[in-house]
């Protein structure tokens, strides 16, 4: 009786933990690509505040100083790209 119960709850069994695997990989999937959206909201962010020094218009000045408290994550994360070669081409030319 317990070894056809065993044999049972196995075969019933399967279909779940393939479906829950497939669920797991797709969560993953998702997940990184609500991080990447998320790094490029913050990079759009960063452009829209600190945009004029670059010669693209940007938001009145009060505006500007009371989003800056916000920002100061994204100006660590710039200030990390920045020093961080992006290829080795870039290494090379030293851009």
């Amino acid at each position: 009786m317990k070894k056809m119960l065993r044999k049972v709850f196995s075969v019933l069994s399967l279909p779940l933990r393939v479906l829950w695997e497939f669920h797991k990989g797709f969560e993953l999937y998702y997940v990184q690509g609500i991080k990447w959206e998320e790094e490029e909201l913050e990079n759009i962010f960063a452009l829209i505040l600190f945009g004029d020094y670059i010669g693209l218009p940007h938001p009145p000045t009060e505006l500007s100083f009371r989003l800056l408290p916000y920002v100061i994550r994204e100006i660590y994360v710039m200030e990390e790209k920045s020093t961080k070669e992006v290829s080795m081409r870039t290494g090379w030319i030293g851009v």
